[in-house]
């Protein structure tokens, strides 16, 4: 692989550590949600950097090693916020690596058109969803994710490459389309069981005494956007969701 230039992300998180961390649930809540943010920023890294290799040109090729470099700053900033709350962050990534790694096996791209929806509607749905339980956090680790899910530069170049490929042959649309529908569904499900299968992030969510939370009437409301949000980025690539 090619070495791309590594430009540092969002500055991490200094100062005095929120009153809230004394609770050990919601401690809990936030690594599992910090890890789960890195290993994906990670993760991003590496497919950018491997789609750059099926790029047709090298202004895409470049396109997407930008990409890659961002993804990889906002690595770097959550290493840095797991480090100074005294937790490995390697150590907070690993629960998510088996899960993530599946999602990304069933989800792998056959060409450079497909790896650049995943890039666009698969990172976009990711980033909808630690949005919205980023609302459940203090104000620094809230600003924190908020940063690191900052769009990597891919919506403008994605929207472009995509439009243009439907342009010369309107047969790619319908095969995007179909493939933007799996993703969704892929992309859904892995949120579920991520915020399912660790007690920490269902007790953030539940809420508390001193904490708001989310009923099950919220949370299908939550889901709700999250399905109109893939649509709205669906249309942009002018595909049908």
């Amino acid at each position: 692989m090619t070495d791309m230039p590594l430009e540092p992300g969002p500055a991490p998180v200094t100062g005095e550590v929120p009153v809230a961390f004394q609770d050990p649930t919601y401690r809990a809540a936030v690594v599992d949600l910090l890890g789960a943010i890195a290993y994906g920023e990670i993760a991003a890294f590496e497919r950018l950097a491997e789609d750059a290799k099926m790029a047709p040109g090298l202004e895409d090729k470049t396109e997407l090693a930008g990409m890659a470099s961002t993804e990889f700053g906002h690595f770097c900033a959550l290493r840095e916020r797991l480090r100074e709350l005294g937790v490995d962050p390697f150590a907070a990534m690993e629960p998510f690596q088996k899960p993530f790694e599946a999602f990304h096996a069933r989800t792998a791209p056959s060409d450079w058109l497909e790896g650049l929806i995943k890039a666009y509607v698969g990172e976009g749905l990711s980033a909808d969803f630690y949005r919205e339980i980023a609302a459940f956090v203090d104000a620094d680790t809230r600003t924190l994710i908020i940063d690191s899910l900052e769009d990597a530069g891919q919506s403008e170049f994605v929207v472009d490459r995509v439009r243009r490929a439907i342009e010369a042959d309107h047969r790619v649309g319908g095969r995007l389309a179909l493939w933007g529908r799996r993703l969704m569904g892929e992309a859904l499900s892995q949120a579920q069981r991520v915020a399912a299968e660790r007690d920490a992030l269902s007790a953030l969510l539940a809420g508390g005494v001193d904490r708001p939370g989310m009923d099950l009437a919220a949370i299908g409301r939550m889901f709700t956007r999250l399905t109109e949000n893939h649509a709205k980025r669906m249309e942009q690539l002018g595909l049908a969701s």
